[in-house]
């Protein structure tokens, strides 16, 4: 490990009892000039090392919304760099206050060395705000090997479970499609874990039919099973939805009227003649 590596996560706990330890002190002293400032928004430039890479504008709207009614209730966190400022944790907040109009916001003015930046952006980002599933991943990862410690070690310090954490990290196994499917939110968390480890083609090909045939979670379980049975994908079972049945019951319907027998099952219909001359009487009727 590198002199600028942390020593085994000892610097990263550090951090994070800082990033508590700031809110703590600021919940404590609301009225203290020295740790919450106001500061001119136009003076804030963001933080290069944000893990965060899709935010939802639909909520960023609602928070706007909420902060114009509210007010701000929880302050950014910042640091002085060359005459401004630079956002260390809190873009949400941060986005959502400038699209309420307004030209100042409530910030903590923190006191951290520069090669700490990066870690506090992710460390921020984990505790407080709601990452996709893709972006968390990659925070995992990177802290991980930016303090060069185990899953186990990175559990004890974020406290989470190392079983959540691998789960996290094995969808960065997958393909790039699937992972835009998972942080457009087409793809749920649970449908992308049991894909994991298939091969691509098989991946591309469950992913496409649980996105065309709405597969729950439970059900997308019963292909893979079937899938590493060694079935043929095009073998499986396809999902039957309400409209082809409801299609079938009003075909049978119409051929009884016609005084014909007809049983449904499944995709199939079955109509039963007594002689040639029904079947020609029924021509006739279906030509009209």
């Amino acid at each position: 490990m590198s002199p600028a590596k942390k020593a085994l996560g000892r610097g990263l706990g550090a951090i994070f009892e800082d990033v508590e330890d700031a809110y703590s002190k600021e919940l404590g002293s609301a009225n203290s000039p020295d740790l919450v400032r106001e500061i001119d928004i136009s003076q804030i430039s963001p933080n290069p090392y944000q893990p965060r890479k899709y935010f939802n504008e639909v909520a960023i709207k609602e928070l706007s919304e909420s902060i114009k009614k509210h007010g701000l209730l929880q302050p950014i966190i910042v640091v002085e760099k060359d005459d401004g400022y630079m956002l260390l944790a809190g873009e949400r907040r941060f986005r959502a206050t400038k699209e309420a109009g307004l030209e100042t916001i409530r910030a903590i003015v923190a006191d951290y060395e520069s090669e700490n930046l990066r870690e506090l952006a992710l460390i921020e980002n984990i505790q407080r705000e709601d990452l996709n599933p893709i972006e968390l991943a990659t925070a995992y990862k990177e802290l991980i090997e930016e303090y060069n410690i185990t899953q186990e070690g990175l559990s004890e310090i974020i406290k989470k479970s190392r079983t959540q954490i691998t789960n996290t990290l094995r969808l960065l196994s997958l393909t790039h499609k699937t992972q835009e499917f998972l942080v457009e939110g087409k793809l749920s968390q649970g449908h992308a874990k049991v894909i994991v480890g298939l091969d691509p083609k098989d991946e591309q090909t469950i992913v496409n039919t649980i996105l065309g045939q709405k597969l729950s979670v439970r059900e997308t379980e019963q292909i893979i099973k079937r899938l590493k049975n060694s079935e043929s994908i095009t073998d499986l079972p396809q999902k039957k939805s309400k409209k082809d049945d409801l299609d079938f019951s009003t075909l049978k319907k119409r051929l009884e009227n016609f005084g014909l027998r007809a049983k449904a099952k499944g995709h199939k219909i079955t109509i039963e003649f007594e002689n040639a001359d029904s079947v020609d009487d029924f021509l006739e009727k279906i030509k009209k």
